[in-house]
């Protein structure tokens, strides 16, 4: 199970954070801002050659066993993003998505 999920926009901001529990969800918001400072700095290096591109890859990001949990996660912000009320850019504020992120975050108590 997820302690912290994050969707993160194109434009490299958080879209969604959610943190459980929720005495250290400034530790993982700091995490998420933290691990997008290092995805901009790979990103934004100049003057790289084709040869150097290679190290644009960050590594596997998540472990493969929880895959499924990331599929989950994906097809329910697709449905968000397919939603035509929702205004792409904005922060997701959606009780589907909600729902579907608390049942994957650890359960305390």
């Amino acid at each position: 199970m997820a302690v912290c999920i994050a969707v993160i926009a194109k434009e490299n901001y958080p879209l969604y954070i959610r943190s459980v529990p929720t005495q250290n969800e400034l530790k993982f918001h700091y995490t998420v801002h933290t691990s997008l400072d290092v995805v901009e700095e790979k990103i934004s290096a100049v003057g790289k050659s084709l040869g150097d591109q290679r190290e644009l890859y960050l590594g596997l990001l998540y472990p493969t066993e929880d895959y499924k949990m990331f599929r989950k996660l994906h097809n329910s912000f697709t449905d968000v993003m397919c939603n035509p009320f929702h205004s792409p850019g904005n922060t997701i504020q959606s009780k589907a998505f909600d729902g579907i992120v608390s049942g994957m975050m650890v359960q305390t108590g």
